[in-house]
């Protein structure tokens, strides 16, 4: 979910409420990644097993109108996306991350972005960038993508990215960039509020 934030501070306090009260029943529910960034942009990533627990918990009335006071609090249009594609690297979404950084773009050929995202990239990449816990790559139903990039500190993330890339990933990052059509937005989370069961 994804737009701009009419009152932040009710914002967060729907966000608790619903770990408080509604998390408890939502079988199947992995964890929650939520934030403003400093331009106001309210971003929520809600994992679930899987679309029919995201399907089953949507149908409670509880979850109804929570979500009918919780959209109303983001001002003008806002996107929501189901995604299935889902793919972890690293330890995944992790609640010990201190800085969160979203990266949103547009995909050009999802079958050739496969081979990038192997076990062989994900462990070069954390060797190369040891300030990164782990994250998701997540495909949108309309061609766009979201990764999610879980830091311990934002000051590691800015030391880590200052630093050269290894060569031979390099290569391999340069290669995978044929495969966005767009270029990407990037989503900073300060003070990311993360909830697991």
């Amino acid at each position: 979910m994804q737009g701009k934030a009419r009152d932040p501070t009710a914002l967060r306090t729907a966000v608790d409420r619903w770990y408080r009260e509604l998390a408890p029943g939502a079988r199947g529910w992995l964890g929650m990644t939520a934030g403003l960034t400093e331009d106001g942009t309210f971003i929520s990533l809600t994992r679930f097993k899987s679309t029919r627990a995201i399907h089953r918990n949507d149908r409670k009335r509880a979850q109804r109108e929570w979500w009918e006071a919780t959209s109303a609090l983001l001002d003008g249009d806002f996107a929501v996306h189901d995604c299935p594609d889902v793919e972890k690297f690293g330890e995944g979404g992790s609640d010990t991350a201190e800085f969160v950084q979203l990266i949103q773009t547009r995909i050009r050929d999802r079958e050739g972005l496969r081979p990038f995202w192997t076990e062989e990239e994900r462990q070069a990449m954390a060797e190369a960038r040891p300030d990164t816990i782990g994250g998701l790559f997540i495909v949108h139903p309309d061609g766009g993508a979201t990764i999610a990039v879980y830091f311990t500190t934002e000051e590691d993330a800015r030391e880590g990215e200052s630093r050269p890339m290894p060569a031979d990933l390099k290569a391999w990052r340069d290669a995978e960039m044929m495969h966005y059509t767009a270029e990407a937005s990037f989503f900073d989370l300060r003070d990311p509020w993360l909830f697991s069961p």
